[in-house]
């Protein structure tokens, strides 16, 4: 038995999300004003569809907060979901190329990455399947439904090709394996079925290998694959304590490629500096603390369970984007959450953390005992 709280949602995790979002705008559009007048002649280029993207992802918060019972949890929406989202990232193949991946879905001029929501899809599904499961997890024809078709959808976003995408998809889906109590001997049977799949797009794919032998030795041909990380570097570097002021950064001047998508946080380090930099790695602290303490609070093993993972979902993406603006990591083309251009990932990551929101409003009810 649980309870419905209207506006009891988690009032810490939903203003941390409107400051990203807002630090996201500005950003975007420093980082891109420049070049979009150049290009396109056009400042705003990029900026507006960042807002519409907000507007739209700010709607379907309030949509879902709105609505009284969890419907994210009813199979026939997240078995949709699902579907909806696998069918999406097959049509992705018959459009046509774009920097040589299908990664998106082209109409009338609009571009939409499936991939976006089908880690939302997995995640709910997951939550949903081990939660229905939870007496039969050790039981291997359990886990053969799951383990196939996490594969399938880590395939179709291997062969865009998308590793990063692929790679986080994989990892919170074992973390979500871990939750629901699977045992620790399944996930090195997990490991050998899916580690030769990602070896063979790691060497099926030159530029994958060259990005992990570029981070092993990075001062070797800084002028190809290093390139990028060396131009973030610089711009943290002279952006000091206080940084350079919002718009006179130096580096997004065509030197740091990506500035406005994979790169925003180097944009942040130049313009905002250490403070501005550590003032955004703490309010993803926050967020990651809010969302784990609704997962822990949340009503039920379901809820717990994606509450959890799309808790995860952003605070890795946000962890991995960073290592590889210091880095500290290989190259992998995850954009900074809420901070980077992109309305697939925008509306996507406001979508997810409109269900946080919605279990932060549902409350179990103690039984008094007799």
């Amino acid at each position: 038995m649980e309870i419905f709280r209207p506006y009891g949602f988690d009032k810490g995790l939903f203003f941390t999300t409107i400051v990203l979002m807002t630090l996201g705008l500005v950003m975007v559009f420093s980082a891109s004003g420049v070049a979009a007048a150049e290009k396109y002649n056009q400042p705003f280029h990029f900026l507006v569809p960042q807002l519409i993207g907000a507007a739209a992802g700010l709607g379907l918060i309030l949509i879902v907060l709105s609505v009284r019972k969890p419907f994210y949890q009813h199979p026939v929406f997240i078995i949709g979901f699902l579907l909806v989202t696998l069918g999406l990232l097959l049509l992705c193949f018959m459009m046509p190329s774009v920097a040589k991946t299908n990664r998106w879905i082209i109409f009338a001029g609009f571009r939409f990455q499936p991939s976006e929501p089908a880690k939302i899809g997995l995640i709910l599904f997951l939550a949903w399947y081990l939660d229905r499961r939870k007496e039969k997890i050790h039981e291997w024809p359990t886990l053969l439904v799951p383990a196939g078709i996490i594969g399938l959808f880590v395939l179709l976003i291997l062969k865009e090709p998308d590793f990063g995408t692929a790679l986080l998809v994989f990892v919170l889906c074992l973390i979500l394996f871990f939750i629901g109590g699977l045992r620790i001997k399944y996930f090195a049977y997990l490991g050998l079925l899916f580690l030769p799949v990602f070896a063979y797009f790691i060497f099926a794919s030159p530029y994958q290998l060259e990005r992990i032998l570029g981070f092993i030795a990075p001062d070797k041909n800084p002028q190809s694959i290093n390139f990028q990380v060396l131009q973030s570097k610089l711009a943290l570097g002279a952006g000091g304590l206080l940084g350079a002021s919002i718009g006179e950064g130096a580096q997004k001047m065509f030197f740091l490629p990506c500035p406005y998508t994979d790169f925003i946080f180097a944009v942040i380090g130049e313009e905002l500096g250490l403070i501005g930099t550590l003032a955004t790695l703490l309010l993803f602290v926050i967020f990651l603390w809010r969302g784990l303490v609704i997962a822990m609070k949340a009503p039920n093993l379901f809820s717990q369970l994606a509450a959890a993972g799309l808790t995860l979902l952003i605070s890795i993406q946000a962890l991995l984007n960073i290592t590889v603006v210091l880095g500290l990591g290989p190259a992998k083309g995850v954009p900074l959450p809420l901070l980077s251009f992109g309305r697939s990932s925008l509306v996507s990551n406001l979508f997810a953390i409109g269900i946080l929101l919605h279990i932060s409003q549902r409350k179990e009810i103690q039984r008094s005992p007799g």
